[in-house]
């Protein structure tokens, strides 16, 4: 027992031995891409914690994986590792001539298997270099064509990419360090693909994941966590420390994880619902018969002089605030406020 104790502790310092190697190799390969400010670069410098986000992507087994900003790799290096398709899309040019010359060439052979598709992994973590994906196209046999580097590698803006040919229409997890300027628009990119999109994880600014898992009554419940919170089940996984980061950032960072809920249909006009929501909460400290009534909402009917009649609400739900109210007292509002358009508009 002794002996069998002795060896799993020499393990144990030989794996840190050797992360401590690749990480001082990693760090040394990250001064070859500046960050850009424009494009809100933030790049992770801790290989644990990406190792953990990347993780994340688990609660989605068996789905391909589409990750947004990788850098030079400091996640994707631990993505690849996992038996399922991967691509990445990145816009920054000299990343992605980063990634094509490092992350997608160099290694030694290592296989998998996913659902009957050969892959073969080429990855050297101790020694610092990255990985080189092989597929094989013919069933049942090895290959040696290797796959297109343009076809796992996207150069692009994800905000712009029809996401239904990235994996040909296929359902996929999406992940990464996102840029925090354009999380939400990212976010909303996703509802827009939702029935594409069961899992989403990552690293966004702490602020916005608050937000986006906070429940009603509180202070951070906003736009962001009713609509996200109607298609998904959202968990606040961990909080990142700036001094991670190169350049670090200004605010902490939180990982979140996202997945797909079992509701299809929200039982409401879903657009006239995103409307009465983002309504709202632009006036969050107004009642709803103050936000929603007066005749400079966007609710108002020219066609009858007294707007959206007051008769058509509830007076409890009209006297109280928008993050009062939970997101099926929100579909509630909304097929109130269709009700009374229609009223209005048959005058």
């Amino acid at each position: 027992m002794l002996s069998g104790l002795f060896l799993m502790i020499c393990c144990f310092y030989d794996f840190f031995d050797d992360l401590s190697i690749f990480s001082s190799t990693f760090a040394a390969k990250m001064k070859q891409v500046r960050p850009k400010k424009n494009l809100g670069q933030h790049f992770l410098t801790d290989l644990s914690i990406a190792r953990r986000i990347a993780d994340t992507v688990d609660a989605c087994p068996d789905i391909p994986v589409l990750e947004v900003g990788p850098g030079m790799g400091v996640m994707t290096q631990f993505l690849v590792e996992k038996p399922r398709p991967l691509k990445v899309v990145e816009i920054d040019r000299e990343s992605v001539e980063y990634l094509k010359n490092t992350l997608f060439r160099e290694g030694e052979v290592r296989e998998n298997e996913v659902r009957g598709t050969r892959y073969e992994v080429r990855e050297d973590l101790v020694r610092g270099t990255r990985c080189e994906v092989r597929e094989d196209l013919v069933r049942g046999t090895r290959s040696e064509v290797r796959e297109d580097e343009d076809s796992a590698i996207i150069e692009g803006d994800f905000l712009r990419m029809d996401l239904s040919k990235v994996f040909d229409g296929r359902q996929f997890v999406l992940t990464g360090n996102y840029p925090y300027d354009i999380s939400s628009q990212i976010f909303f990119k996703m509802l827009d693909n939702r029935d594409l999109i069961p899992c989403c994880t990552g690293m966004i600014q702490r602020e916005v994941a608050l937000r986006m898992a906070s429940q009603p009554g509180s202070k951070q419940y906003g736009i962001l966590s009713v609509l996200i919170q109607a298609w998904y089940d959202v968990d606040y996984l961990f909080t990142v420390e700036p001094g991670v980061f190169n350049p670090p950032p200004k605010v902490q960072s939180a990982v979140i994880r996202m997945t797909r809920n079992q509701v299809r249909h929200l039982g409401c006009n879903e657009e006239l619902f995103k409307r009465v929501v983002k309504t709202t909460f632009n006036q969050r400290r107004k009642m709803l018969r103050v936000s929603l009534l007066p005749a400079d909402s966007p609710f108002f009917s020219p066609s009858s002089s007294d707007g959206i009649q007051p008769d058509a609400f509830h007076v409890s739900v009209l006297t109280r605030r928008p993050e009062q109210l939970s997101i099926a007292e929100f579909v509630t509002l909304t097929n109130m406020v269709e009700k009374s358009l229609c009223a209005s508009t048959s005058i």
